[in-house]
């Protein structure tokens, strides 16, 4: 039995599903991530044979099986196999609490589950502060773990707002993802100048007028500052 059949066991018997956007590390056990690189190594340079490269004699094309493979299990998908990162959370109860609006700007790499086409862009993470607050880098931990994965842009939004409410605790949070997607720049309608928007509004986020209008002017606001405006 392949490493990749007895994990897809594991993953059976636990009944835990296993799409392109799920964690399975919950089932992996120490060397199985390298035991899977040495297999989809194989794997992918059966696709290059099939596509008819020599990859023997290619200088170029020698080896591109195992940095395919390391790649997608390191990076493109690494937040399949490996766990959320630690969010250490701190007290936000005394007297003199944060009660303000917090909103984060993480950059994200991810994957177009349909084609296996590079996604980036950015996610605008906004909360109103609960009884504990967590890092500010944790926020973009939090989101690229959910990003390195086979995903859509419209599932992404739901992943990070479903991982930072856990996190934190927050009632009230909104999450903003813009991105370009090489599906739609690379193949088909080619539209280079394609950007996706996609929100997910919680509590006063979706209920209060005033607070969605300070996220989205917040959001205004950093836009201009990452573009040196």
């Amino acid at each position: 039995m392949s490493k990749s059949e007895e994990i897809i066991e594991r993953l059976k018997e636990a009944g835990v599903r296993y799409w392109a956007g799920d964690n399975i590390s919950k089932v992996l056990k120490e060397g199985d991530k390298q035991a899977l690189i040495e297999e989809a190594a194989v794997a992918f340079e059966n696709v290059l044979d099939k596509l008819v490269i020599d990859r023997h004699n290619d200088p170029n094309s020698k080896g591109t099986g195992k940095r395919l493979a390391k790649m997608y299990m390191n990076e493109l998908m690494a937040g399949r196999y490996d766990p959320m990162p630690s969010a250490t959370a701190f007290p936000n109860d005394s007297a003199s609490r944060y009660e303000g609006m917090l909103v984060v700007r993480s950059e994200l790499t991810s994957m177009c589950s349909h084609h296996h086409q590079i996604v980036k862009g950015v996610a605008y993470i906004g909360i109103i502060a609960a009884d504990k607050l967590i890092g500010l880098s944790k926020y973009t931990r939090i989101a690229q773990w959910c990003a390195e994965r086979g995903t859509l842009q419209e599932e992404l939004a739901n992943d990070i707002t479903r991982e930072i409410q856990k996190a934190t605790g927050a009632e009230h949070l909104g999450v903003y993802v813009q991105a370009t997607h090489g599906c739609v720049e690379n193949r088909g309608v080619k539209a280079h100048s394609s950007l996706t928007q996609t929100t997910v509004l919680k509590g006063a986020f979706k209920d209060d007028a005033g607070t969605k209008k300070e996220f989205m002017d917040n959001i205004k606001l950093q836009q201009e500052f990452a573009s040196g405006k």
